[in-house]
């Protein structure tokens, strides 16, 4: 960690943008997330292609959000609510100069990083419920995006309807990263940024209504996290099916692989699908691309030199979804190693793009993907040897490869697009403004 203060003192904020008015039935959408880049994760997926079909379906919604800032559409309304952006490229974990500290939530943020943790969720919650202050007669309802900072209560108290989306139990992160920790210190290290935790666990008990994505998720918050199964509904998260399709002017790569990993964490399982591909090399010729960028010197970037790999994994990142559907089209195999998951976009991705999929039983991944050999092949989670085995028989069998393709395909078109997932999401919202007038 750089330990000098960085005088920049240079934030570029975007302009605000309005948002489309509501239509007759169409409902004002406050809609917060504090971490809105869709290349950092899922969270900034979710926010661009469900504001999206929201405005399809006439109602009106505004983004609040922090650095990275979000990808919006046309019609979209944006207020950008600048954090410290403490871990920006090329400098994370910087030391901002005195003068950016203005305020509580900016002590607050960089407080917490300096002691280890991770303060944005705080820190954006407090911001969050200054600017709606000032916004009362604009919105009808809050929706936050997986924040569950301290301040969300702060919007409760000051009368809003809130709903918040809950993708899984970050309890689960906890223990695998835990579980993948070497030595006192790392463990220590690691229970520190998770610091967070507990406060999202109280915040998310006294929500009213929560979304969550699978019923696997919804099992684990519960059990995991104290929330009430009855506040709880199940919305399952979609995918462009026109951008991520099956492409007839793409031609799969013969022993090519693809995995998409937006973070170098035990949970999403990139280093045993490297111990699994080092393994095929020894009796075929495959590569690997991942779409994303490892840590340097991280778990993934220590896995490539021990395993012998550079030459076979390729990294891409900061791609377009339609350079990300056209890497899927080249790929005879797509994997989704993960130890857990609460959904998986890339899975459903995958299976929009008609190419098969190799994936684990970790959390709602069998949920997602259906069962063992009528869409994916499915094997344990952090077992090289299955994921070998598995592609192996995929990569020897085209016609398998055909038949899970198109399965999987049918599969997104019947269950998984983003459509669905903003009807079922405005059904919500209904639901909550209608309690809220009782």
């Amino acid at each position: 960690m750089r330990q000098s203060w960085d005088r920049s003192r240079t934030i570029v904020l975007p302009a605000p943008v309005a948002p489309a008015p509501a239509g007759p039935e169409g409902l004002r959408v406050a809609f917060l997330v504090y971490r809105g880049n869709p290349q950092c994760g899922g969270q900034g997926v979710y926010t661009r292609h469900l504001t999206r079909e929201l405005v399809a379906l006439g109602h009106s919604v505004t983004v609040l959000a922090g650095q990275p800032w979000p990808e919006l559409d046309p019609g979209v309304g944006f207020l950008p609510l600048p954090g410290l952006d403490l871990y920006r490229e090329p400098d994370p974990f910087r030391l901002p100069h005195p003068r950016e500290v203005r305020d509580l939530a900016a002590a607050a943020e960089l407080g917490v990083m300096l002691t280890g943790g991770f303060g944005e969720p705080f820190a954006f919650s407090l911001r969050a419920r200054r600017a709606l202050r000032l916004r009362r007669g604009e919105f009808d309802l809050v929706h936050d995006n997986q924040c569950l900072g301290t301040g969300m209560l702060g919007i409760l108290a000051d009368g809003w309807p809130l709903l918040t989306t809950l993708h899984h139990p970050i309890t689960v992160d906890r223990q695998l990263a835990l579980s993948h920790a070497s030595g006192l210190y790392q463990r220590l290290g690691t229970r520190r940024w998770f610091g967070f935790l507990g406060m999202q666990m109280r915040v998310a008990r006294h929500l009213p209504a929560v979304v969550t994505v699978s019923n696997s998720s919804r099992r684990d918050i519960a059990a995991q996290m104290g929330v009430a199964p009855e506040r709880m509904t199940v919305v399952p998260v979609g995918v462009d099916h026109a951008v991520f399709r099956p492409r007839s002017d793409v031609r799969a790569v013969p022993g090519r692989l693809m995995v998409t990993s937006s973070s170098d964490v035990p949970m999403k399982g990139l280093v045993p699908l490297l111990e699994a591909v080092a393994r095929l090399r020894s009796s075929r010729a495959v590569e690997l691309v991942v779409v994303g960028r490892p840590q340097k010197g991280g778990r993934v970037d220590r896995a490539l030199d021990r395993l012998s790999l550079r030459p076979a994994v390729h990294f891409v990142s900061g791609i377009t979804d339609g350079e990300l559907a056209r890497c899927y089209g080249e790929a005879e195999v797509a994997v989704v190693p993960s130890l857990y998951e609460g959904f998986s976009l890339p899975a459903v991705e995958a299976m929009a793009c008609g190419v098969p999929v190799v994936t684990t039983t970790g959390g709602a991944l069998p949920e997602v993907v259906g069962r063992d050999g009528e869409t994916a092949v499915l094997v344990p989670p952090d077992d090289p040897g299955a994921l070998a085995a598995a592609i192996a028989r995929l990569l020897d069998d085209p016609m398998a490869r055909a038949r899970l393709g198109a399965a999987g395909r049918a599969r997104v078109l019947r269950r998984f697009t983003w459509r669905v997932t903003a009807e079922g999401t405005a059904a919500c919202y209904r639901a909550l403004i209608r309690a809220a007038q009782c």
